[in-house]
C-alpha cells in the first residue's frame, strides 16, 4: 500500500494537482492508494494518527509544494515545518519516506538532508514512485528510479538524473483529493499542459524544478481533464504552466481543442504567460477558449532591466498585450520584478509611469528577487563579494548567508526605504499591488491589501468564502475596486 500525504496547510487552499497524478498513476499500476490530505483536515495532527492507526503502508509519499512564500519581508520558510511533520510520521509508522513536488525539487539534497527523509524525488513522479515501491518490494537497486535521491549505505546521500521523461501523459480522472471542495475554499483548481521551461531568465527556478525541455500534453488529453474536472463540478481553473504560450503552437492547439469541446460556454480559466510571443490571433483564441486573465511575467519596463533579467521581450510588447486583453474581454494582469542587480529610483520610476500609461487591470509591485541555488541570479550575487557584506542581499535570519533559506536580492542603490520609495511613485494608485514596508508590523492596517502574497491573506479567504472564484490576483483587484 502507498500512503500519499499533502503537508502544505498554506490558505487559501492550494489543490495538490501532482497528488492527484500521482496517486492515479499509482492505482493505474495496481498499486493500493490512499491520499490524506492535511490541507483540508480539521485537525491536521488527529489526521495522520487516525490513518496511521488504521494503516500500515509500505511507503509514504509526502508531498511539498513551497519551500518559502517567496516574498520579502514576510520571508516565511516552511522547510521546518516539514521536518517536524517527517518526525511525527516516524513516531507513527515504520514506512519510509519519500518526498516530492514543486518546492522539494528546487533544494532536493538540502531538504531531505535537513528533514532525514529517506527518500526524494526530483522530477515527475508518477512512474518513479511505483518504481520506487517495486524496488523497495525486490532488489532495492535504487539507482535504476529515476530522479530518486536517497542514503547509501555509507550514510552519503546518492542522486539520480531527473525524472523528466521526454513524453508526457498524465491520468485525466483526478478523483484522488476532493477537487470540488478545494473550488469552495481556494477559489480555482489546477491543470497542466505541460511541464519543463527552456528560458533562461535570470532569477527563475522553474527549470531546476521542472526540467529545461519542453514536454508537452496532448491538446485531447488536457481537453480530457477538464471534461473530469466539469463533470465532478468544478468550472474555474487555473493552468499551472510555466509559461502557457511557450510554445506559442501548443498554446493555440490547446485552444482549439477546447473551442470544438465548447468549454467557453461551461468553463472560466486563467494562466501564466511570458509577453512574447502574443499575438491577435492566438488572444482570440485564448478568449473563445475560455481564457478570462492572464497573468503576464512583464518583470520591468526599462530595458536595462529587461536585458538585466535575460528577458525576451521590450515594453512596446508589454504594451500590446495589454491592448490585445482589452480587445478579447481578457482581464490582464502585469507581474513586475523590482528591486535586481542595477535597479536604480530612476528605472523603477520608469517603469511604474510606463505601466500606468498602457493600464492594465492590475500590477503586482513587489520588492525583491528570491535567490534560488543554481540560477543566474545567485551567480551574480556571488560575484559581488563576499554574501555576509553584501549589501543588496536582504534575510531575517541569522548567521551565514544560506541561498536554502529565503534570501532576497534588492539592489542597494534604492536607498534605506526602498518600499517607501516604490510606494510613492505609485501615489496610491489602485491597480498597483505594492510592496510591504519592511519597518510595518505584520498586523499594521497600513499594510493590509498592499502587497498579494497569498500566503494567509485573510482578506482573499473571506472572500472566497463569501463566493468570490478565480486566480487570487483577480481576486483581490475586485475587492479594491469595490
Amino acid at each position: 500500500m502507498l500512503a500519499l500525504l499533502n503537508t502544505n496547510i498554506m490558505t487559501p487552499p492550494i489543490g495538490p494537482i501532482g497528488l492527484d497524478y500521482i496517486a492515479a498513476a499509482a492505482r493505474n499500476a495496481g498499486i493500493e492508494t490512499d491520499t490524506v490530505d492535511l490541507c483540508l483536515a480539521d485537525d491536521p495532527s488527529r489526521a495522520l494518527q487516525d490513518y496511521f492507526a488504521a494503516h500500515s503502508p509500505q511507503l509514504v509519499g509526502v508531498s511539498f509544494r513551497n519551500a518559502d512564500d517567496s516574498f520579502w519581508p514576510s520571508a516565511q520558510w516552511f522547510v521546518p515545518a516539514l521536518a517536524d511533520t517527517i518526525n511525527t510520521i516516524r513516531n507513527m509508522t515504520d514506512a519510509p519516506i519519500v518526498i516530492g513536488g514543486v518546492g522539494f525539487c528546487i533544494f532536493a539534497e538540502w531538504i531531505v538532508e535537513y528533514t532525514t527523509a529517506d527518500f526524494g524525488i526530483r522530477g515527475d513522479g508518477e512512474q518513479s514512485i511505483v518504481s520506487l515501491l517495486c524496488e523497495l518490494q525486490g532488489q532495492k537497486r535504487f539507482e535504476r528510479v529515476d530522479g530518486l535521491i536517497w542514503r547509501n549505505n555509507d550514510g552519503l546521500i546518492r542522486s539520480n538524473r531527473p525524472a523528466w521523461p521526454r513524453t508526457l501523459s498524465l491520468p485525466t480522472n483526478r478523483d484522488a483529493i476532493d477537487n470540488l471542495t478545494y473550488l469552495k475554499r481556494g477559489g480555482q483548481c489546477g491543470l497542466e499542459t505541460k511541464r519543463g521551461c527552456n528560458r533562461k531568465c535570470l532569477y527563475c527556478a522553474d527549470p531546476l524544478a521542472k526540467g529545461t525541455k519542453l514536454r508537452l500534453r496532448e491538446p485531447s488529453e488536457v481537453a480530457d481533464e477538464v471534461e473530469t474536472l466539469l463533470v465532478a463540478g468544478i468550472d474555474v481553473l487555473h493552468l499551472c504552466d510555466s509559461e502557457f504560450n511557450i510554445p506559442r503552437t501548443h498554446a493555440h492547439a490547446v485552444c482549439q481543442e477546447f473551442i470544438r469541446r465548447a468549454f467557453a460556454k461551461r468553463l472560466r480559466w486563467y494562466t501564466y504567460m511570458a509577453v512574447v510571443p502574443f499575438d491577435a490571433e492566438l488572444a482570440e483564441a485564448m478568449s473563445r477558449a475560455g481564457c478570462v486573465g492572464i497573468d503576464f511575467t512583464a518583470d520591468s519596463a526599462c530595458p536595462s532591466m529587461l536585458k538585466t533579467y535575460r528577458q525576451q521581450h521590450l515594453k512596446e510588447d508589454i504594451a500590446l498585450a495589454v491592448r490585445l486583453c482589452r480587445e478579447n474581454g481578457i482581464t490582464v494582469m502585469l507581474d513586475l520584478l523590482l528591486g535586481g542587480p542595477g535597479e536604480t529610483p530612476e528605472t523603477i520610476a520608469e517603469t511604474i509611469e510606463f505601466i500606468k500609461q498602457i493600464n492594465p487591470d492590475c500590477a503586482g509591485a513587489p520588492l525583491g528577487i528570491r535567490i534560488y541555488p543554481a540560477t543566474e541570479m545567485a551567480q551574480v550575487a556571488a560575484g559581488e563579494g563576499s554574501p555576509q557584506t553584501n549589501p543588496n542581499i536582504r534575510r531575517k535570519y541569522h548567521g551565514p548567508v544560506d541561498f536554502f533559506k529565503p534570501t532576497f536580492y534588492i539592489s542597494n542603490s534604492l536607498g534605506d526605504r526602498p518600499a517607501k520609495l516604490v510606494r510613492d511613485l505609485i501615489d496610491g494608485d489602485k491597480r498597483f499591488f505594492g510592496p510591504m514596508q519592511e519597518t510595518a508590523p505584520q498586523a499594521d492596517e497600513s499594510n493590509l491589501a498592499v502587497d498579494h502574497n497569498y500566503n494567509d491573506n485573510t482578506e482573499l479567504v473571506e472572500a472566497i468564502r463569501e463566493g468570490a472564484r478565480g486566480a487570487y490576483w483577480d481576486i483581490l483587484r475586485k475587492l479594491r475596486r469595490s
